[in-house]
C-alpha cells in the first residue's frame, strides 16, 4: 500500500508514561537507555506544538496499587517494582510537559494505553484518526500502544527522539517493528512539529 500522509484526518497526541521518575536520580525500577531523560525533555516541544496547533493531548500514566494486586505478570521479567502509587516518581510530569487545563488524562494498569482503560471511548469522542506517540518505554508501553492503535485502524506515528527504551538496542528494534507495520510511522520531533504546523495553517 502507498505510504500515507504524516497526519491523516484528526490527530491526537498521546504522552505515554512521562512521569516524575524520568527527571529524578535513582533507580526507577525499569532499565533505561542512555539519553532517556533528554528524549523525555524533548517531548515537551511536541506537546507545545500540539497545543499551538489545537491538537488534543492525552497524558497516560502507568500506576499500580500499593498492595500490588494489579502488577500481574509485569514483575516476571527484568522489571522491578515501578510506578507504585504514593511514590515520588509516579506522578505524571505535568509541569515538565506543560499540561494545559484542556488536556486529557488516562491512567492504566498495563503496558498498552488501550488495555482496560477508557482510551478507545475518548478517541472516538475526539474523532481521532492519527495517533502521535511520545514517551516511554519505546519497546514496551509505546510499542504495545502503537500495535493496539494499529489494530484499531488508527494511523500511528512515533516520534523517535521523544521516546526512550529499556536499552538502545531495544529502542531501535521497537522503532523498526513499528515502521514495519506502517511505513512512515517513525518520525523526528522536527518532522512531526512541521506536520502539525502545516495542518494548523491549512485549517486557518
Amino acid at each position: 500500500m502507498a505510504r500515507q500522509p504524516t497526519i491523516v484526518g484528526n490527530p491526537v497526541l498521546l504522552v505515554i508514561d512521562i512521569q516524575k521518575s524520568a527527571f529524578m536520580d535513582g533507580d526507577p525500577g525499569i532499565p533505561i537507555m542512555p539519553g532517556y531523560s533528554d528524549n523525555m525533555r524533548r517531548a515537551r516541544s511536541v506537546v507545545d506544538a500540539a497545543h499551538d496547533a489545537g491538537i488534543p493531548v492525552v497524558f497516560v500514566q502507568e500506576i499500580h496499587r500499593r498492595d500490588m494486586v494489579d502488577y500481574g505478570r509485569e514483575l516476571d521479567g527484568s522489571e522491578g517494582i515501578h510506578c507504585m502509587e504514593g511514590e515520588p516518581g509516579t506522578p505524571v510530569a505535568f509541569e515538565e510537559m506543560g499540561r494545559l487545563p484542556g488536556d486529557y488524562y488516562v491512567p492504566k494498569r498495563r503496558y498498552s494505553c488501550f488495555y482496560g482503560t477508557e482510551m478507545e471511548i475518548l478517541l472516538k469522542g475526539l474523532k481521532a484518526q492519527t495517533l502521535i506517540l511520545v514517551g516511554g518505554m519505546t519497546d514496551v508501553c509505546v510499542h504495545y500502544s502503537f500495535v493496539d492503535g494499529h489494530q484499531g485502524d488508527y494511523h500511528c506515528r512515533v516520534v523517535s527522539d521523544c521516546v526512550g527504551g529499556t536499552s538502545s538496542e531495544a529502542h531501535q528494534a521497537a522503532l523498526t517493528a513499528m515502521e514495519y507495520l506502517q511505513e512512515g510511522a517513525v518520525l523526528s520531533a522536527e518532522d512531526i512539529i512541521t506536520a502539525m504546523s502545516e495542518q494548523r495553517m491549512a485549517a486557518e
